[in-house]
C-alpha cells in the first residue's frame, strides 16, 4: 500500500469531501470535551447543548441541523467511543500534540507526535495481552501494504487489547433454541442458475462430483441437521468441494460472493468428526480442538460459528468462537467449557494459545476462509507463525482448506507453503470473478458531487436495506450523521467502533431499523445480510478483488440485488480496466466513457487473477461444452 492509499484509509490527511473547518470553532477550547462530536452528540457537548427548537449553523461540513436531526442521530448512530478524550473527525482547525507513552524506557518519560486529535494513547495498554511476534499497527502508523489497512488494524485490536481501558466486553451469547438456531433466509429466483456456472478442477486425481446430498452417505442427524438449515440442492463449490474434502484432500476453492461456501467446508468437517466420534469435555486443562477455522474480521467468525452451531445440532461435537473487541477471560472461558471446532481470528487465536489453553497436536483440520487475505501481509505473518508451533501437525499431518471468492495469483504462489503437493483448485466460473446477479452501475461522480448523488440515490430506492461502502472510518460516521440530518435513518460500521457498537450497528441493519449502513472495508468480506438490495460504492477500494467482495454483499444466494459505484477520475482511473473486465467477465454493460479511461491506461491496475495449476479438462468440468477457465497470455494481450 502506498503513501496516499495508507492515508485515504487511515484518514491522517483531509478528505476532499470534508470542508475545511473554521479555525476559530475550536482553538480557543481544544481539550474541552464539549467540542466534541460523534454522531450520537452533535456538535454540542450534552453540558452545553442548546434548548432551542429552531435551526442552527454548526461547522461541520457547513450544514444546519435541527432539535429533531439531533433526536435523529441520537437515535440511530451510536456513540463512537467519543473518539477517545478529545478525539474529533471534524475538528481539523486545529493541531494538538499526542502524547504517547514510550515503551522503550519503560515509563521513565514521554514522547510527543505533532498531527494528533488529542488523545493520550498508551502503548502499553496497546501491548498488553499482546502475542510477543506478529504485526503491530498504531492507528496513525505507516506501512507498505497491499490490501486495506482497516482490516489489517484488525489484526492488531482483535486480540483483546483496544487503546485505552482493558476490554470488559462479554457479547451475549447466542439464542439455543432450535428454531433460532436454524433460522434462514429464502434462496433467490437465480438459485438455479448456479449449475450454469463452468467449473475447473485442478490437480491430479480429483474425485467426482456429488448431485445430491444423498450420495455423501452422511450420518441420519447431520442430514436432518442440512434440511432443517434449507439446504435442499447442493451449489457447484459445494458438489465439488464437499467429496474432495471427504476424500481427504487439500482444497483451494474459488467460488463467487454468496454461493455456499461455508456450508461447502463445514458439512464434510462435521461428517468425519461424527463418524470419529468426536464428543466435547470441560474437564481438560488444556483443550485440543480437531479442526481450527480463521477469518479476517470478527463479524465473518462469528457467523460461521453460527453456521456450525446448525450442523452439530444432538451431537457431542461444540463449537466456540473467540475473537477480539470482547474480554479475554470470556474467550478462554468459552474455550475450557469444550472445544473441538474452533472458530477465531488470528490475534486473539495466536493469544488463547499463548497462553497454552489450546492445544495444537490434535488439529486434522486447518480452515482459512477468506484466504487470499489470511495469506497477504496483513495476517500472512501470523499464518506463518500458527503452522510454526511445533504442536501443529505438519501440512501432510492434517487438511488445509482455502476458500474465497477471489484468488490473486500472487496468493496462489504462497498457499503451497499450507498445502499438500497435490493438492485441488477448484474454480466455479471466473477466477475472482463478480456474481451475474448483481447488476452493476458505474457512474462518474466527481469528488464534491458524491454527497448530492448519494441522497439522490437512497431518496430514490426508499427504505430498501443498503450498504454504503466508504474509504476511512472518520468518513463513515460523517455519512451516516449527514444521512440522519437528511432524515434516512443510518448507521456506520468500521474498525475504530467498539465491539459492542459494531454489533448494535449490525443489528439495526438486519432488523431493518436503519436501513443503511455506512461502512469501511471491515465489512466487505463474508458477511451475509438477508435483502440486502443495493451496494453503493461512495469510495472506491484500492484493489478490484476488494471492489468484488463489496458488491458481493448483495445478490446472494439466487437472490438479485444491484451495485451503484462512484467512479471519479482522478482518484480511480488505476481500477478502469480492471472494472472493464470484471464487468464483461459478468456479462454487465461496459460504459464507453470506462473503456475509453481504461484503454488510455497503460500497466498497472489489471486484473489477471488466474489459475496457476495445470488444468484438469475431465471430470471436473461441470459443463464440458462450456469455456474453460484457463487464459493464455495471448488472452490478456488487450489488457496489458
Amino acid at each position: 500500500m502506498n503513501q496516499e492509499d495508507w492515508n485515504a484509509e487511515m484518514g491522517d490527511e483531509a478528505s476532499p469531501i470534508l470542508p475545511p473547518l473554521e479555525q476559530a470553532s475550536f482553538s480557543e477550547r481544544p481539550n474541552d470535551p464539549s467540542s466534541d462530536f460523534s454522531p450520537s452528540m452533535g456538535l454540542f457537548g450534552a453540558a452545553e447543548r442548546p434548548n432551542t427548537s429552531q435551526h442552527r449553523q454548526n461547522h461541520f461540513g457547513g450544514f444546519s441541523r435541527s432539535r429533531d436531526t439531533d433526536e435523529c442521530m441520537n437515535r440511530q448512530c451510536q456513540p463512537v467511543s467519543r473518539f477517545g478524550s478529545g478525539r474529533n473527525f471534524a475538528n481539523r482547525g486545529f493541531q494538538e500534540k499526542k502524547v504517547v507513552e514510550d515503551s522503550s524506557t519503560q515509563n521513565r518519560g514521554f514522547k510527543e507526535f505533532p498531527g494528533g486529535f488529542g488523545r493520550s494513547e498508551s502503548i502499553k495498554d496497546e501491548q498488553r495481552d499482546r502475542p510477543q511476534s506478529g504485526i503491530f499497527l498504531g492507528s496513525r502508523g505507516r506501512g507498505a501494504f497491499g490490501g486495506c489497512a482497516e482490516v489489517y488494524k484488525e489484526c492488531n485490536e482483535e486480540i483483546g487489547s483496544e487503546r485505552g481501558p482493558k476490554v470488559t466486553y462479554v457479547p451475549p451469547p447466542p439464542p439455543d433454541d432450535e428454531q433460532a438456531i436454524f433460522a434462514r433466509y429464502q434462496t433467490g429466483i437465480n438459485f438455479d442458475k448456479y449449475d450454469e456456472n463452468v467449473v475447473e478442477v485442478s490437480g491430479l486425481d480429483p474425485p467426482a462430483p456429488l448431485l445430491a446430498f444423498e450420495e455423501a452417505n452422511l450420518s441420519q442427524t447431520l442430514n436432518m441437521n442440512i434440511a432443517k438449515a434449507g439446504y435442499s440442492k447442493l451449489t457447484p463449490v459445494q458438489k465439488y468441494s464437499i467429496p474432495i474434502i471427504l476424500a481427504g484432500r487439500d482444497l483451494m476453492a474459488c467460488a463467487q460472493t454468496g454461493s455456499g461456501k461455508t456450508a461447502a467446508f463445514l458439512l464434510p468437517i462435521v461428517a468425519h468428526m461424527m463418524r470419529d466420534g468426536v464428543t466435547a469435555s470441560s474437564f481438560k486443562e488444556q483443550q485440543e480442538p480437531e479442526c481450527i477455522i480463521v477469518a479476517p474480521t470478527r463479524e465473518l467468525i462469528n457467523q460461521i460459528f453460527l453456521e456450525a452451531r446448525k450442523f452439530v445440532y444432538g451431537t457431542c461435537i461444540r463449537p466456540v468462537v473467540i475473537y477480539g473487541g470482547t474480554q479475554t477471560g470470556h474467550s478462554i472461558r468459552q474455550v475450557m467449557q469444550g472445544c473441538n471446532i474452533l472458530c477465531a481470528t488470528p490475534g486473539r487465536l495466536l493469544d488463547i494459545i499463548g497462553r497454552e489453553k489450546i492445544g495444537l497436536h490434535n488439529v486434522k483440520y486447518l480452515v482459512l476462509d477468506e484466504a487470499d487475505r489470511m495469506l497477504d501481509m496483513g495476517f500472512g505473518l501470523d499464518m506463518k507463525k500458527l503452522i510454526s508451533y511445533p504442536s501443529m501437525p505438519p501440512k501432510d499431518k492434517r487438511q488445509t482448506l482455502m476458500f474465497s471468492a477471489t484468488f490473486p495469483e500472487e496468493v496462489q504462489r504462497l498457499a503451497g507453503e499450507f498445502l499438500k503437493t497435490h493438492y485441488l483448485f477448484v474454480v466455479v466460473g471466473h477466477v475472482g470473478g463478480a456474481c451475474s446477479d448483481v447488476q452493476q452501475n458505474i457512474l462518474q461522480v466527481p469528488q464534491y458531487s458524491k454527497r448530492d448523488k448519494l441522497i439522490e440515490i437512497l431518496q430514490s430506492i426508499g427504505h430498501e436495506r443498503t450498504m454504503v461502502f466508504v474509504d476511512k472510518k472518520k468518513k463513515a460516521d460523517y455519512i451516516a450523521a449527514f444521512l440522519c440530518q437528511e432524515k434516512i435513518s443510518a448507521t456506520s460500521i468500521h474498525g475504530d467502533r467498539e465491539q459492542r457498537e459494531r454489533e448494535v450497528a449490525l443489528q439495526d441493519f438486519r432488523s431493518g431499523k436503519c436501513p443503511v449502513l455506512v461502512a469501511t472495508s471491515v465489512a466487505a468480506r463474508g458477511l451475509d445480510i438477508e435483502n440486502v438490495q443495493h451496494v453503493i460504492n461512495f469510495d472506491l477500494p484500492s484493489t478490484i478483488e476488494e471492489y468484488v467482495h463489496r458488491i458481493g454483499r448483495t445478490g446472494r444466494c439466487g437472490n438479485t440485488g444491484k451495485a451503484v459505484c462512484f467512479f471519479d477520475n482522478s482518484t480511480d482511473g488505476h481500477l478502469a480496466q480492471s472494472l472493464v473486465k470484471v464487468l464483461s467477465d459478468a456479462q454487465q454493460e461496459v460504459p464507453v466513457w470506462l473503456e475509453e479511461i481504461a484503454f488510455g491506461l497503460q500497466g498497472e491496475g489489471v486484473f489477471t487473477s488466474v489459475n496457476t495449476q495445470k488444468n484438469y479438462g475431465g471430470r471436473g468440468n461441470m459443463n464440458p461444452g462450456g469455456l474453460k477457465m484457463s487464459y493464455s497470455a495471448n488472452a490478456f494481450e488487450s489488457w496489458d
